[in-house]
C-alpha cells in the first residue's frame, strides 16, 4: 500500500507554473459514520503524459480545493488504512464539484498502521544497535526500568541499577540528552516511568565522537514515544496491581502542517514492599598495643522488613512549530512530583558464645518530597534540498528539589544486661538542590552522496548543594543534639566543556566513522563541616580537602567499521562491525561527599572527595546475519580501565552507644579492571503466532589494586542470559514468558550467588483493536532475590535481599483516532536524539 506525504506533494505542486484556470472540490468521510477524514490526499494524473500535476489534501473538515489547467485525468483520493476512490479518464474543463466521497476502511491494512510492532526488532549501525521495543506483554502497567530489563546487553539489578554488559557505569539518555526524566543520573527515576512511554532503545556500547564520553560501559539511549500523526489521536493507560499499584497514563498529540502539539500525563501510586536478612559474624582484633580485643557481640542477626508507599505525577508537554519549510523550533516542559512514605521494621538478635543475649526492634520512618522539572528548547535549521545538511542547537535547563526526614527508633525486646545502656534515637534531615544547564550545536555537512562531516560543542554545568543534619538522643537528659561529625553542607560543581568532529563514509561494502572529542572537567566543591581540618584526618583516617576545585582535559578517539558481507542483492544480511573507544568514569556528588547519610546505625557510606576520574579504553568485534524469520547478533569485546572505583568496607574502629562497631563504606581509585565478554542474541519468527528471542552474555573482569594496606585483587567470571516467547492462541490471545538468568558473580569481598526470575502475562485485543486488555506476573517465582557473603578482616556477612516482591498487574489500553492516522516521520526532521546520526545500516 502506498502512503503519499501530503507536505511532500504540497512542496511539488507549489513548484508548478502551469496556469490554472479550473477547481475542483469535494469533502472525503468515512464510508457509514460520515466522520470527515482530515488530511486525506488528493492526486490528479494528467492522460496526455501520465505524470501526477497536482493535487491537495482535506482540512479539518474533509474538505478540499484544487485549482488546475482544463484537461483529462484520473482522480485518486487515499487516506491510510482506506481502500483509495478512483475517477478515471475525467474530463475536467469547467469548475466542478465532487460532493462527498465516502472511503471504506481497508480492513487488510489496518495491522499496517499499528502505533507498536508485534515483536521487537534490532537494527545494527556503526556504533550502536537499535532496538524497536515490540508489544511487550510483561511491561504492560509495568516500567521503563521493567522494559529495559527485556533489551539484550542490559540488566536490572533488583536494588533497580542498571548495567551494561555486566558493567554498571553506564550513561543514561532520554532522546540523546541527559534529563531531569533519568533523575540526573539516579536511575531509580525510571522505576517510575511507564514502560509504554519507550519507543526504542539504543545500545551504544561503541559511542561516537557526538556523544558526552562518560560511561565506561558505554551509553543506553532512551527513545519516547512522540506521535507524529497528523491530527488528533492519543491513548490512555490504566493499570491495577497487587501489591498495591494504581497508575493512570495518557498520551494526548494533535499535529497540522504548522505545528505539532505532544503531550504525555501520568499520576501512579503503589507499594514496593522490600525485605533483607543479614548474619554478621565479627572477629577480635588487635588494639594500637597489640593487646586481643574481643567485640562486644560475637554474631548479629538482624531481620527487615520495609513498606515503601509511593506517590508521584509527572507530565510532558511540547510543541514542534514549523518555522519554514527548511526551519524548526521545539520546546517542552517535563514535570515531576514525587512524595514517598517508607516504613521499617529491623528485628536484631545479638549472639554470644552461641547463645542470643539481646533483642532489639528498630523502626525507621522516612518521608521524601520530590519536586523536578526540565525545560527544554530545540532549533533545527536545513540547508538547501539536501536534508541531511543541516545545524541543530538545544538549550535545557533542569531543576531538582528534594527533602527527606528519617527518625530512628530502637527498643530492647529482651536484653541479660542488668543496666542496659539506651539505644540513642536519631534524626536526619536532608536537602538537596540541584540545577543543569546544557547548551548544545552540532552542524552537519555531506559530503557527497555516501561521507559526512559533523562538528559540534557541548556544555554540561551542574551544581548541587545537600544540606544534612544528623541528630542524636543524648541519654542523660533525652534531647536530641546535633552530631558535629556528620552534620554537613557540601556545594559541589561539575562543568563540562567538549568539542568533537567526525568524518564518515561509505564504500561500497564497507563503512566507516571516525572522531575525536575534547573535553575539559572541572569538579569544584566545598565542604562546610564543623570540624577541624585536624579532626576530620582524625575521624576519617586520610587528609580531605574542604575547598577543592580539580580540573582534567582529556581527548577521546573514537573509531567505528562496519562491513557488509550479503551485499545489496542478497537475500539475507550480513555484516561485521568494529569499534574502538576511549571514555571516563566521572565520580558523582555522592561518591564525593564525605559527610552522607547513613544506612543504619551501624554501617555508613562516606564519599571520597580525593576520587579522580576513571579512563577506560574499549575494543568490540560484532558480527549480524538477518534472514527472513531470523537474526543473529554476536559480538566480543575488551575493556582496560585504570584507576576504577571500588566499594571497600572496612571498620571505622568506632561503636554505637550500645557497643556495636560501625562498618563504613568508601568508594577508592582502587585499580586497574580488565574486563573481557561475548555476547550472542538471536530473534526467531517462525510464523505468525510465535516470536522467540533470546541473548546470553559471558564475561571476566581482573581488579588489581590494595586499600589501605589490603590487597583487593580480585578475579571474576560471570554471565547472564534471557529467554522471551510470544505465543498467539485462538480467540486472539497473546501468551509472552520471560526468563532471566544472571548467574554467580564476585568481586573485592563479596560473592554473591545467581539469581533466576521468570515473567508471564496475557493480553487480548477488544473494542475493534482499539483497547488491549494485559494481565501479567513479574517474578512469578517470587525468586528475584540477592544472597551475598562479603568477607573482611573484621567481619563476615551473609545478607539476603529482595528489592521488590511478586507483582500482579491488570492493565487497559485505550486508543483513539490511532488508526486513522498515518504513520510519518517528521518532514523537517524531528531526531528524538539519534536517527540523525551518521549510520549505515547493516
Amino acid at each position: 500500500m502506498k502512503i503519499y506525504l501530503p507536505f511532500l506533494l504540497l512542496l511539488v505542486f507549489n513548484f508548478s507554473f502551469s496556469q490554472k484556470d479550473v477547481t475542483v472540490k469535494g469533502t472525503v468521510v468515512e464510508q457509514g459514520s460520515n466522520y470527515p477524514l482530515e488530511y486525506a490526499t488528493i492526486t490528479f494524473t494528467s492522460k496526455s503524459d501520465n505524470k501526477t500535476v497536482t493535487g491537495g489534501i482535506t482540512d479539518s473538515e474533509g474538505k478540499f480545493n484544487v485549482d488546475l489547467e482544463s484537461g483529462v485525468y484520473d482522480i485518486a483520493v487515499e487516506y491510510i488504512s482506506y481502500k483509495t476512490k478512483n475517477y478515471y479518464n475525467k474530463t475536467i474543463s469547467e469548475d466542478i464539484n465532487l460532493g462527498t466521497v465516502a472511503l471504506d476502511l481497508d480492513i487488510e491494512s489496518l495491522d499496517e498502521v499499528e502505533i507498536v510492532a508485534e515483536s521487537t526488532t534490532v537494527e545494527i549501525k556503526l556504533d550502536k544497535k537499535v532496538y524497536n521495543i515490540g508489544k511487550d506483554l510483561t511491561t504492560a502497567g509495568g516500567t521503563v526500568s521493567d522494559a529495559l530489563n527485556n533489551v539484550p546487553s542490559v540488566a536490572v539489578d533488583i536494588d533497580g541499577a542498571i548495567s551494561l554488559r555486566g558493567n554498571e557505569n553506564v550513561r543514561i539518555l532520554i532522546n540523546g540528552k541527559p534529563s531531569a526524566m533519568a533523575g540526573f543520573g539516579d536511575s531509580n527515576i525510571l522505576s517510575q516511568l511507564p514502560a509504554e512511554a519507550i519507543e526504542r532503545v539504543e545500545v551504544i556500547t561503541s559511542p561516537s565522537a557526538r556523544y558526552d564520553a562518560e560511561g565506561t560501559a558505554g551509553i543506553l539511549n532512551i527513545i519516547l514515544r512522540q506521535k507524529e500523526t497528523l491530527g488528533f489521536n492519543g491513548s490512555v493507560n490504566l493499570t491495577i496491581g497487587n501489591p498495591d499499584n494504581l497508575g493512570v497514563s495518557a498520551a494526548i498529540n494533535y499535529r497540522t502542517e504548522k505545528y505539532n502539539l505532544f503531550s504525555n500525563f501520568g499520576w501512579r501510586y503503589f507499594d514496593a514492599p522490600r525485605n533483607s536478612f543479614n548474619d554478621i559474624t565479627y572477629f577480635d582484633q588487635l588494639d594500637e598495643d597489640n593487646n586481643l580485643v574481643e567485640p562486644e557481640f560475637r554474631r548479629i542477626r538482624e531481620d527487615q522488613e520495609v513498606e515503601r508507599l509511593n506517590r508521584n505525577y509527572n507530565a510532558n508537554i511540547g510543541m514542534e512549530y514549523f518555522l519554514s519549510e527548511s526551519s524548526s523550533l521545539t520546546g517542552s516542559f517535563f514535570y515531576r512530583l514525587g512524595s514517598d512514605a517508607d516504613l521499617s521494621l529491623n528485628s536484631s538478635e545479638r549472639f554470644n558464645d552461641g547463645s542470643i543475649v539481646e533483642e532489639t526492634l528498630r523502626r525507621e520512618k522516612q518521608t521524601e518530597q520530590d519536586n523536578r522539572y526540565q525545560v527544554a528548547l530545540n532549533y533545527v535549521k536545513r540547508f538547501g534540498e539536501d536534508s541531511d545538511h543541516k545545524l541543530t542547537a538545544d538549550f535545557q535547563f533542569e531543576n531538582s528539589s528534594e527533602e527527606g526526614f528519617t527518625n530512628y527508633n530502637e527498643d530492647y525486646i529482651f536484653t541479660n544486661q542488668t543496666n542496659p545502656t539506651g539505644i540513642q534515637s536519631e534524626q536526619e534531615t536532608t536537602t538537596e538542590d540541584q540545577k543543569e544547564y546544557l547548551l548544545q550545536a552540532d552542524y552537519v555537512l555531506p559530503l557527497g552522496e555516501d561521507s559526512r562531516f559533523e562538528a559540534g560543542y557541548r556544555g554540561n554545568f551542574e551544581n548541587e548543594v545537600t544540606d544534612y543534619v544528623l541528630e542524636q538522643e543524648n541519654l542523660a537528659n533525652g534531647d536530641l543534639e546535633v552530631n558535629d561529625v556528620y552534620t554537613n553542607v557540601f556545594d559541589y560543581d561539575q562543568n563540562v566543556n567538549a568539542i568533537y568532529s567526525q568524518y564518515g563514509n561509505k564504500f561500497g561494502k564497507f563503512s566507516f566513522l571516525l572522531g575525536l572529542r575534547l573535553e575539559h572537567t572541572q569538579l569544584k566543591g566545598t565542604i562546610d563541616s564543623r570540624l577541624t581540618d585536624e579532626e576530620l584526618v582524625e575521624e576519617f583516617g586520610f587528609p580531605i580537602e574542604t575547598d577543592f576545585n580539580n580540573n582534567y582535559l582529556g581527548l577521546f578517539p573514537t573509531v567505528n567499521l562496519i562491513y557488509n558481507l550479503g551485499g545489496s542483492d542478497s537475500d539475507s544480511e550480513e555484516s561485521i562491525t568494529v569499534g574502538y573507544n576511549r571514555r571516563i568514569n566521572r565520580p558523582r556528588s555522592w561518591f564525593i561527599n564525605p559527610f552522607p547519610s547513613r544506612s543504619s546505625r551501624t554501617n555508613v557510606f562516606q564519599g571520597n572527595p580525593n576520587l579522580e576520574p576513571a579512563f577506560s579504553s574499549t575494543f568490540d568485534l560484532g558480527y549480524l546475519r538477518r534472514w527472513e524469520i531470523f537474526t543473529l547478533t554476536s559480538s566480543i569485546y575488551y575493556q582496560h580501565e585504570t584507576d576504577s572505583f571500588e566499594r571497600v568496607e572496612e571498620n571505622t574502629g568506632q561503636q554505637t552507644s550500645d557497643g556495636i562497631d560501625i562498618i563504613r563504606t568508601i568508594p577508592v581509585n582502587l585499580s586497574t579492571n580488565n574486563r573481557t565478554g561475548a555476547e550472542l542474541g538471536f530473534l526467531y519468527n517462525p510464523a505468525k503466532w510465535l516470536r522467540l528471542n533470546s541473548s546470553f552474555n559471558f564475561f571476566q573482569f581482573e581488579t588489581e589494586g590494595e586499600f589501605n594496606g589490603v590487597d583487593y585483587s580480585t578475579k571474576n567470571t560471570s554471565w547472564f542470559a534471557r529467554f522471551s516467547s510470544k505465543v498467539t492462541m485462538p480467540w486472539k490471545i497473546d501468551w509472552q514468558t520471560n526468563a532471566f538468568y544472571r548467574g554467580a558473580r564476585q568481586d573485592a569481598q563479596s560473592d554473591t550467588d545467581g539469581i533466576l526470575s521468570i515473567d508471564l502475562a496475557f493480553s487480548k485485543e477488544i473494542l475493534n483493536n482499539r483497547g488491549t486488555l494485559s494481565l501479567n506476573v513479574r517474578d512469578l517465582l517470587n525468586s528475584r532475590k540477592r544472597q551475598a557473603l562479603t568477607t573482611t578482616d573484621f567481619f563476615t556477612r551473609y545478607n539476603e535481599s529482595q528489592w521488590r516482591q511478586r507483582q500482579i498487574n491488570l492493565s487497559f489500553i485505550y486508543r483513539f483516532n490511532q488508526q486513522l492516522n498515518k504513520r510519518e516521520g517528521s518532514r523537517r526532521g524531528q531526531n528524538g536524539g539519534g536517527d540523525d546520526d551518521f549510520d549505515f545500516e547493516g
